[in-house]
């Protein structure tokens, strides 16, 4: 990717828009072209904005339950034989996983852009 990143020390790392080196290009349907040049334009915008970040780690912080708690799991790093081992608790978070994220902010960058459906992707 030639894109580069600069560092927020607040928000952390800009996000990288879509970039395929000298391939370039967007493999969208056409029909979707509107909405994902819309999103492409008002995305970082969103995302720089600080009432934006407030929402979006609030939300984080009062309903989903972040940041989760680290576990020490003295059993496991002995059978192992590691120092210390730590779990990550994402089923602590208010779903059970850390697929809420995502869809935090997806819903939120709708919101903000007037939108009043959305079909959110978590991957999984």
């Amino acid at each position: 990717m030639s894109a580069a990143r600069e560092e927020d020390p607040h928000t952390g790392p800009a996000p990288l828009l879509a970039d395929f080196g000298e391939f370039g290009g967007r493999y969208v349907a056409e029909t979707l072209m509107p909405a994902v040049e819309e999103l492409a334009r008002e995305w970082p915008k969103t995302w720089a904005d600080p009432e934006f970040q407030a929402k979006y780690r609030g939300i984080l912080r009062d309903y989903v339950g972040r940041p989760t708690a680290l576990t020490a799991a003295p059993r496991l790093a002995a059978a192992v034989g590691a120092g210390e081992v730590y779990l990550k608790r994402e089923d602590l978070c208010h779903t059970g996983a850390h697929k809420i994220n995502n869809c935090i902010g997806q819903v939120l960058l709708a919101k903000r852009l007037g939108k009043t459906r959305i079909i959110a992707e978590t991957g999984a």
